[in-house]
């Protein structure tokens, strides 16, 4: 199958856009954005984990438990939280304007169809492309946000306004806010209508088209510690008239409940201030495990094997920057990651790419380390596919584009082996490049049990 020059370029896009368009939302139909003041330091990062509860709007539907990464960054320009990435055009003291991608999780997993949809279309979750503005004063936050579908799942719309106050005593800060929605036709038909098609007795066609829904949420968030942080919200959201009208819409009210913890790596800018921040730059290459060659196997040295059967590779580049060295006093750095790999599945199905973003871990304290350094690391974040690779594809019945990313290591300094001081920051090692469903009732990571292990040898440079 050949694949265009355009095409290609267009799978970068879509991948990099999937990865920025990684957040939470703790409603279905509220966002105004929790997670924005976490971290309160230009240059800071976090990870983290959380476990929601929402009642299903569609009848029949159940009350749904998601457990949810958490993927934070505050930089001066650039931002995620957890499922919303993007640029911050403006910002002063009372004043910002962002663009934005935004994970949508309205809709139903195909795998979890409540009776009262049997028969119909899924209807999947999306990413928007959003514009923010906040206008921030004692009194309180005013925010305005427009939203639309840039992956065509409804290629519907949304305004949203909303008003939240910030309160804190101590270590507790609260955030109390309203939110309307006003969503357009297409948005809501695509999510909560019925196609002539999908009509059977007791579940008449219906378009139920443009309409406002209202959400009132309270966050928050206790610092245990200067670094440790545990968070919690409840929300409520009522949808429009004409929505609650659908048939396979349940009426009444939808609460929501998460709760959760993050950990505050600090800030990049902060702990080399004043001094050159290193770059790490990694080069990689490697093939895909046999199956069965699961990931606890091979980080227990129980099985390094490729798959030959249906052999398919990957390539690729990271670019890292340190947040912490030596936590502590340990030996023990942490480095933030961006990285883009492209996947050769040999003719199987297209060749695509993959975005990763994560913090990764490196211990160094061995025995040896003055004679020989040598780092074990481990890095955990999300990873964004343009297609599903070919190992996923194959053997899993529930894939997603987006999981969970793991990555353990191990090399040594090409340096110390040789004797050349000036290679003495280069490394040679070997590693797992694993997308991982251990969220597997997560609707962000596609509700996935399972995931991909490849094998690769690499080289990494700090510069």
């Amino acid at each position: 199958m050949t694949i265009s020059r355009s095409d290609r370029w267009r799978g970068v896009r879509r991948a990099v856009a999937g990865a920025l368009g990684l957040l939470l939302a703790t409603a279905a139909c509220a966002n105004t954005d929790p997670l924005s003041d976490l971290l309160t330091i230009p240059g800071s990062a976090g990870l983290g984990a959380m476990t929601r509860m929402e009642r299903s709007p569609y009848v029949g539907g159940g009350t749904r438990y998601d457990l949810l990464p958490l993927y934070l960054y505050e930089g001066d320009r650039l931002f995620l939280h957890a499922s919303r990435g993007g640029f911050k055009v403006f910002k002063n003291e009372t004043q910002r304007v962002d663009i934005f991608l935004d994970r949508r999780f309205d809709g139903f997993p195909a795998d979890r169809i409540p009776p009262s949809l049997a028969g119909m279309a899924p209807r999947v979750p999306s990413v928007d492309l959003g514009m923010s503005w906040r206008y921030r004063q004692p009194w309180g936050t005013v925010q305005a946000e427009l939203l639309h579908d840039v992956e065509d799942a409804s290629s519907g719309s949304e305004l949203r306004l909303a008003y939240a106050f910030d309160w804190r005593s101590g270590r507790l800060a609260l955030r109390p806010s309203v939110t309307l929605s006003a969503r357009d036709a297409k948005l809501n038909n695509y999510y909560y209508g019925v196609a002539p098609a999908e009509a059977m007795p007791g579940r008449p066609a219906y378009a139920p088209g443009a309409g406002i829904d209202t959400s009132m949420a309270l966050y928050g968030s206790y610092d245990l510690s200067e670094r440790w942080r545990l968070l919690g919200g409840v929300s409520v959201t009522r949808l429009s008239r004409a929505v609650r009208a659908s048939p396979i819409v349940r009426q009444g009210v939808y609460p929501a409940v998460f709760v959760g913890a993050a950990y505050d790596f600090g800030s990049r800018e902060k702990a080399w201030e004043g001094t050159r921040s290193p770059t790490y730059v990694k080069v990689l290459h490697g093939a895909a495990a046999a199956d069965g060659c699961h990931l606890i196997r091979i980080m227990t040295l129980q099985c390094a094997s490729i798959d030959n059967v249906h052999p398919t590779s990957e390539t690729g580049v990271q670019v890292g920057k340190p947040f912490i060295e030596k936590l502590g006093g340990w030996p023990l750095d942490f480095v933030g990651y961006v990285g883009l790999l492209r996947h050769n599945d040999s003719g199987l199905q297209p060749n695509g790419w993959q975005a990763d973003v994560f913090m990764k871990a490196y211990y160094y304290g061995f025995p040896w380390s003055a004679r020989v350094r040598t780092r074990l690391g481990f890095g955990a974040g999300v990873s964004v596919a343009q297609h599903v690779p070919y190992a996923e594809a194959s053997s899993l019945a529930a894939t997603s584009r987006v999981l969970n990313y793991l990555e353990p290591t191990i090399d040594v300094s090409v340096g110390d082996l040789i004797g050349s001081r000036a290679l003495k920051d280069t490394y040679l090692g070997f590693g797992v490049s694993h997308r991982s469903g251990i969220f597997g009732s997560s609707s962000l990571l596609g509700n996935v049990n399972g995931g991909s292990n490849y094998l690769y040898t690499y080289l990494e440079m700090v510069l």
